[in-house]
């Protein structure tokens, strides 16, 4: 059983009314939009068939106008001759083909009235049509976000993403200690090795010191002699 039981369901429906009472708005407006386009084949093809209808209508009217036409040239000759009872009998037929002229402008005009009907319909249900399909985008670009999100979220509490950045810490915190351990060995160094090289040029200056009272001692012994 389809969603609308007429044309007026269809166009005179509320979308929206209907995708909030629907347990799976998507499934829903899927069927909406193939029972739309399904009714709108069907008012397209009475459209096709009401316009055929016209054109032989229109064309019986003309052949029936050419009668008529015809028919009191037919008159006016008999009259021109004299003959009265065949320009009676032709006033009948033209009477005749005028009566045919009425009877199918009028069908001619129903056959308007429809088409003009037709194409208010088509409209309608086209527009209706439009706004069902702008809805469906709007929903499968909805669906498709959420179950990014969704996806997202997963990776974030996944437990092997929790187990890896637990063991990612673990690494830092070994890095930190040894790291700990490398600073320890060289506390202290700093300071040594300052105080090392003052001893280092202190000795080096009494060694000259020595050396020069050395040289000197050594030059006066070598001039008292």
């Amino acid at each position: 059983m389809g969603i609308f039981t007429r044309f007026s369901d269809i166009v005179n429906s509320n979308l929206h009314a209907l995708l909030d009472k629907a347990e799976d708005p998507e499934k829903m407006v899927r069927l909406i939009i193939q029972e739309m386009e399904d009714t709108l084949v069907e008012v397209r093809s009475t459209a096709a068939r009401t316009i055929a209808d016209r054109k032989a209508v229109q064309r019986h009217i003309a052949h029936w106008r050419e009668e008529a036409a015809d028919w009191a040239k037919k008159a006016e000759l008999a009259v021109s001759r004299d003959r009265e009872d065949l320009a009676r009998a032709a006033l009948v037929e033209k009477q005749q083909a005028d009566e045919q002229m009425v009877s199918l402008d009028e069908e001619d005009g129903r056959l308007g009235a429809t088409l003009e009907q037709l194409n208010e319909d088509i409209a309608r249900l086209q527009s209706k049509l439009d706004d069902a399909r702008s809805r469906q985008k709007s929903l499968i670009q909805r669906r498709q976000a959420a179950s990014t999100r969704l996806e997202a979220r997963r990776h974030v509490h996944d437990r092997r993403l929790d187990d890896a950045l637990s063991r990612f810490e673990g690494y830092e915190q070994r890095l930190d200690h040894l790291e700990g351990e490398a600073e320890a060995l060289d506390m202290g160094r700093g300071e040594s090795e300052v105080r090392q090289a003052f001893r280092d040029l202190e000795s080096s200056e009494s060694v000259e010191s020595e050396l020069e009272a050395l040289k000197a001692r050594v030059k006066g012994r070598a001039k008292s002699e």
